[in-house]
């Protein structure tokens, strides 16, 4: 038996017919071919699979896709505005944020969370929001200096 659910995936509406038990990664990576959600540790563990339901942080291997029914989602392919990267993704960039890149897009995800409730996190705050997203390649040293240099970008934007 299959369940038809309706939700937006970065500001474009989907229909789909779903298993009541698929979990929203895999709707996301095999049903929308979004890929840029990973599948790290299947524990909601690592935080690989972060995305925003409403603007808020949610490993998305932790919510079925029959429960995003009517919210909107965003993913790491929706941060960019068009050829333009989102401030955390040029920031990783520049910051040297990543190494294989594997939990980057969950680590933006939720520093995007973050960045929302606070335009300007101490080293302790961006350690904190990041407490559930593992990175098995850097000390974190990069990743933290990504996120300081996202939020002045962001703050002067503002301004």
């Amino acid at each position: 038996m299959k369940v038809k659910i309706s939700l937006s995936v970065n500001g474009k509406s989907y229909e789909r017919m779903v298993e009541p038990r698929t979990l929203l990664v895999h709707f996301l990576r095999e049903e929308l071919a979004m890929t840029g959600t990973h599948v790290g540790c299947d524990t909601s563990s690592c935080g690989a699979c972060t995305v925003l339901l409403d603007d808020k942080a949610l490993k998305s291997c932790t919510m079925l896709a029959c429960q995003a029914e009517g919210h909107q989602v965003t993913t790491i392919e929706g941060m960019a505005n068009g050829d333009n990267l989102h401030p955390l993704q040029q920031a990783f960039h520049e910051e040297h944020g990543l190494q294989c890149g594997f939990c980057t897009p969950g680590m933006i995800m939720n520093a995007a969370d973050l960045l929302s409730n606070n335009a300007n996190p101490t080293e302790h705050e961006i350690r904190e929001a990041l407490e559930g997203n593992f990175c098995r390649c850097t000390g974190y040293h990069n990743i933290i200096k990504s996120i300081q240099n996202a939020a002045a970008k962001m703050s002067a934007a503002t301004v």
